[in-house]
C-alpha cells in the first residue's frame, strides 16, 4: 500500500471517533475494544485477557502492539502509525529537552490515565531506575493521542484509544505490568550502517541486545541494570543491584547468550559491508522530531488544521514545519548500496 493509500484509510478511519462509535454513555477510558480488531485477535489466536507487549521505533514512526499467544511468546497484532514525537534520535537526559525517551520501561495499571488532556494515555516510566542514577531527569513521559508532542509518542486520538482498550483487557487478565521497548530505529544492519557514527551508537547497542532477545524468543527480556547499562535475561540483576556498580558475573541462559551474540556478529558484519559500500550516508538531521510518512502525506496535501481534526478532538499539530522535515522516507535503507533486504 502507497503512502496516499495509506494516508486515506487514515482519513477515513480517524472519522469514527470513539464518540461516534459509543455515545457518551460510556466513558472512554471504559469503552470496549473495536469489534474489527476483536476480529483480528480472534483471527491471530489471541484472547482479548492476554498479556500485551508494546514496541516503539522512533525512526520509523511506528508502534507495534503485540499480544502473548497460547504458547506464551508474544505475535504481533497491529502496527499503529506515531503521528507525532518530539527531539532527535538519542535518549532523553533532560527536563524540557523535547526529547522522546529511548529504554525499556514497565507500565503499571497506575500508570494509565483515563482522563489525560491528549485524549488518553500512559506515563512510560521515565526516567526507570537506570535513567535516575545516571541524573536524567524529565516526567510525565507519555504515549497519548492527538499529533502534538513536547516529549512523548502522539499516535492520534483513535490509536490511543485502540492501544487503551487492549492495555485495560490485559490488566484485567492479571498482566501486573506491560513491557515498552523505545527504540531509535529497527535494529537492521542497514540502519546501524546508517547512523554508525551517531555518539549514541554504544547506547543503541546495548538497546539492541534487548531487542534481539526479543526478537529470537518472542518473550519479555527480564531488564536489570548494572555498570550504568541494561542488562537483559540475567537471573542474579535485580532490584537490589546498583545500576552503577560494576556488574557482577551474570547468570544468564548460555544457549539464549550465545544466539544474541551470532545475531549481533551477523548483523555487525552487514552493517561494515553496507557501510564501506557507502562511504557518504544521507544525511539524517532532525529540526525537531518526526511524523509517520503516512501523515507527513497528508499534512502536506491538506495543511495542518485538516490534520488535528483527524487526529484529535481539539489539539493542534505541534510544529508541522519541523514535521514535513522529517529525514526519514521508507525507501531509505533500501537506497543504501549492499542492502539488500536489510
Amino acid at each position: 500500500m502507497n503512502l496516499r493509500s495509506v494516508a486515506f484509510v487514515l482519513l477515513t478511519t480517524a472519522a469514527l471517533s470513539g464518540c461516534a462509535l459509543f455515545g457518551d454513555d460510556l466513558k472512554r477510558s471504559e469503552r470496549p475494544i473495536p469489534g474489527k480488531l476483536l476480529s483480528e485477535m480472534n483471527a491471530k489466536g489471541l484472547g482479548a485477557a492476554a498479556p500485551i507487549l508494546i514496541r516503539v521505533f522512533k525512526q520509523e514512526s511506528e508502534l507495534e502492539l503485540w499480544k502473548m499467544d497460547r504458547t506464551g511468546r508474544y505475535a504481533l497484532l497491529k502496527t499503529y502509525p506515531i503521528c507525532r514525537w518530539s527531539g532527535k534520535l538519542g535518549p532523553k537526559t533532560t527536563e524540557g529537552d523535547r526529547q522522546t525517551p529511548e529504554g525499556f520501561y514497565a507500565v503499571a495499571r497506575s500508570q494509565m490515565n483515563p482522563d489525560s488532556r491528549y485524549y488518553l494515555s500512559f506515563n512510560l516510566g521515565f526516567p526507570n531506575r537506570l535513567e535516575a542514577a545516571l541524573g536524567y531527569e524529565g516526567s510525565a513521559l507519555m504515549i497519548h493521542g492527538a499529533c502534538s508532542s513536547r516529549g512523548c509518542y502522539a499516535v492520534t486520538d483513535n490509536a490511543a484509544f485502540e492501544i487503551y482498550a487492549v492495555a485495560r483487557e490485559a490488566f484485567r487478565g492479571g498482566q501486573p505490568a506491560f513491557q515498552v521497548e523505545a527504540l531509535p530505529f529497527r535494529m537492521t544492519p542497514a540502519n546501524l550502517a546508517l547512523h554508525r557514527n551517531n555518539p549514541n551508537m554504544p547506547f543503541w547497542r546495548n538497546l539492541k541486545e534487548g531487542s534481539d532477545a526479543f526478537e529470537l524468543t518472542r518473550k519479555a527480556p527480564q531488564v536489570g541494570y548494572c555498570g550504568g547499562r541494561y542488562v537483559f535475561n540475567a537471573s542474579n540483576i535485580d532490584a537490589s543491584v546498583d545500576p552503577l556498580q560494576p556488574c557482577p558475573p551474570l547468570q544468564t541462559d548460555a544457549t539464549l547468550t550465545a544466539a544474541v551474540a551470532a545475531k549481533a556478529a551477523k548483523d555487525d558484519a552487514a552493517a561494515a559491508a553496507i557501510a564501506a559500500a557507502n562511504p557518504a550516508m544521507p544525511a539524517m538531521s532532525y529540526v525537531d522530531g518526526g511524523m509517520h510518512p503516512a501523515f507527513r502525506a497528508i499534512l502536506q496535501d491538506k495543511g495542518a488544521s485538516r490534520l488535528s481534526k483527524m487526529t484529535s478532538e481539539k489539539t493542534p499539530v505541534s510544529q508541522p514545519d519541523a514535521a514535513l522535515a522529517d529525514p526519514y522516507t521508507p525507501d531509505l535503507p533500501a537506497r543504501l548500496v549492499g542492502s539488500g533486504n536489510s
